[in-house]
């Protein structure tokens, strides 16, 4: 019996390794369209040709690109001309502030972006030009000079008011590039930003209207209200949000949600916030199962050492 005890334990091994593939990662593949991540690359959009001019990017912005007559810039102390509720009104949805825009999104998506924004979201099946469907985000067609270096000039303002993408958090990074659309229920984020603590229950009251009015808006909008991504970590898994997030249309063809043009490191950083709003005690649970994984080792090895005694003292 003593010499069997291998083979029996790789027998339970094989047959424990054989159940989990044909349970897990089989029906995954089978249930679940599978998307290779081309590591936010962007190849179908053009790439940026021209060194920007911080300087003009800043005129253009502030200016003849009009960028300010619907985004804030409040690291620049140029504030919102509406409230969210109020912009979800006039565009479906309330457009981002552009303090941290050149941190947390692809230059290269920017440039697409200030130029054909259907086309860089990947919503031309919803706002088709030559019907008449324009996206709310009107495109910027120059201001009298080589379009490509203003383009290039923006972006370059931008990415030098943006700090840097070590200095974005995975909070900041959430809520610039899906907050404005997904609720968050267990991180007390609305659409139109976390929830307050109000002394009043009117208080309270008015700011969930607000919501509720938002939440009409957008769903106007995309045709359907996006759902909390408070556990879509663990209903999704990292793999499938990062491949939509990259490429929704990739996924679900024909989807409302625009690609968001987010970087490699900021889509990390999104997944990141995912995972903590989604497993609170997850960090905890680590440094626990390191602890544990110890214990185990070395009660296996006790126990060894005393079954290795008790069969020496049968025989």
């Amino acid at each position: 019996m003593k010499n069997k005890e291998p083979l029996i334990l790789v027998i339970v091994v094989a047959f424990t390794l054989l159940t989990y593939w044909l349970v897990e990662p089989y029906a995954h593949s089978v249930m679940h369209k599978h998307v290779e991540s081309v590591n936010f690359t962007y190849p179908d959009l053009m790439p940026v040709s021209k060194t920007g001019n911080v300087a003009n990017g800043k005129e253009l912005v502030t200016g003849a690109a009009a960028c300010t007559g619907c985004h804030s810039i409040e690291k620049e102390g140029m504030p919102a001309m509406m409230d969210a509720v109020s912009a979800a009104a006039s565009y479906g949805v309330n457009p981002p502030d552009l303090s941290e825009a050149g941190a947390i999104y692809d230059a290269k998506f920017l440039a697409n972006l200030v130029v054909n924004p259907a086309h860089a979201l990947k919503v031309e099946h919803k706002f088709d030009a030559a019907k008449g469907e324009m996206h709310p985000m009107t495109a910027f067609y120059g201001a009298g000079g080589d379009i490509d270096q203003e383009v290039a000039d923006i972006v370059s303002y931008l990415q030098s008011i943006a700090p840097k993408p070590s200095e974005v958090t995975p909070k900041m990074a959430y809520e610039n590039a899906c907050g404005r659309c997904h609720a968050m229920k267990y991180e007390n984020w609305t659409q139109i930003g976390e929830k307050p603590a109000f002394k009043f229950e009117k208080d309270s009251l008015a700011f969930d209207i607000q919501v509720l009015e938002y939440q009409e808006h957008l769903t106007k909008y995309m045709g359907k209200l996006p759902p909390d991504l408070s556990m879509y970590i663990r209903s999704r898994g990292e793999h499938f949000i990062s491949t939509f997030i990259e490429n929704p249309q990739a996924h679900l063809e024909g989807t409302a949600m625009p690609r968001v043009g987010v970087t490699a490191d900021a889509a990390e950083k999104v997944i990141e916030h995912l995972a903590d709003a989604g497993d609170t005690k997850r960090h905890e649970r680590d440094s626990i199962g390191k602890t544990v994984m110890i214990y185990s080792v070395i009660f296996a090895i006790f126990a060894l050492l005393w079954k290795k005694q008790v069969w020496k003292d049968l025989h």
